[in-house]
């Protein structure tokens, strides 16, 4: 990290520097600045609230908006510490201090704008590919277990990050199709959502079975399906522009390979070939051209 040190105590101010170059960062020291000199940027700035309140008032303005700013204080009051945070500081610290907290500090507001930069790509990456999917007039109420009926998965994923925001909650993602989601459920610990996906492709008894597991738990489930036996809340929310949730034309093979991938669990070859409107035979030799694994 590209580190400034403002601090008018000089052996405290080259102790920390020492410190800072033994960990590989680079550091800046000055002991009283001229903001208009200040041109370089920093990720952190040590500023010590000895110098006079407007000056440090104006460092905090330049820099609160890309660097981290840490104070470094003598005693606690709303001009050494109150004030400063409300413009912009992120913490303090108090002198005497030892210097594994303040390294410990730094690391710590350093993570947590990573972290933070990172959650904001993420959401706003997730608003971009879910910019064409309209909830405005659907409700999902906060009550479980519940079934979202849809024809595209990105339709059911947007109605639960919906419902997490709504209910401030975490996320578990678990697939049906795994043969351990119901351990992966018992490891919860604490609340959240369980989101079930998959429902569709499970055969009659692996369904009633989750029907019974999920009874007394938070769970939604997303299906592909309609689902006349679910006892639960359901509720149905499809979107004509993801009919197979896949924004180009897909060739014959491919669809072909989607459907048998995602269906033979639950369907024996026969039933299979019938809905696809091929012969058995047919869809044995689509699964050795297109290279498909019969799940056993």
């Amino acid at each position: 990290m590209n580190i400034l040190i403002i601090e008018n105590e000089i052996y405290l101010a080259q102790k920390v520097v020492s410190r800072l170059l033994d960990d590989g960062h680079s550091c800046d020291y000055i002991e009283s600045p001229n903001i208009d000199n200040l041109t370089k940027d920093y990720d952190t700035i040590l500023l010590s609230t000895s110098l006079p309140s407007a000056l440090c008032k104006n460092i905090i303005k330049k820099y609160s908006e890309n660097s981290i700013i840490l104070l470094l204080v003598s005693y606690i009051s709303d001009e050494t510490v109150t004030n400063p945070i409300k413009d912009g500081a992120k913490d303090y610290i108090m002198k005497p201090f030892i210097m594994d907290e303040l390294i410990r500090k730094i690391y710590h507001y350093k993570d947590c704008r990573s972290l933070k930069r990172e959650l904001q790509t993420l959401r706003e990456y997730f608003e971009f590919t879910m910019a064409d999917i309209d909830t405005t007039d659907v409700l999902l109420p906060p009550s479980f277990p519940t079934l979202i009926e849809s024809n595209s998965q990105k339709c059911a994923d947007k109605l639960v990050f919906e419902l997490s925001r709504k209910m401030d909650l975490p996320i578990n993602f678990i697939s049906l199709t795994s043969t351990s989601w119901q351990k992966q459920i018992n490891a919860i610990q604490g609340k959240s959502i369980i989101y079930l996906t998959e429902f569709h492709t499970l055969k009659k008894n692996v369904k009633e079975n989750v029907i019974k597991f999920i009874e007394d738990k938070n769970c939604v489930v997303s299906t592909l399906e309609t689902e006349i036996d679910f006892p639960y809340r359901k509720i149905e929310f499809n979107n004509e522009n993801q009919l197979i949730g896949n924004s180009n034309i897909m060739t014959i093979n491919d669809y072909v390979k989607m459907m048998v991938v995602s269906y033979q669990n639950k369907y024996p070859d026969t039933e299979l070939s019938k809905k696809l409107g091929i012969s058995r035979k047919s869809l044995w030799e689509k699964r050795k051209k297109l290279d498909i694994e019969k799940k056993k």
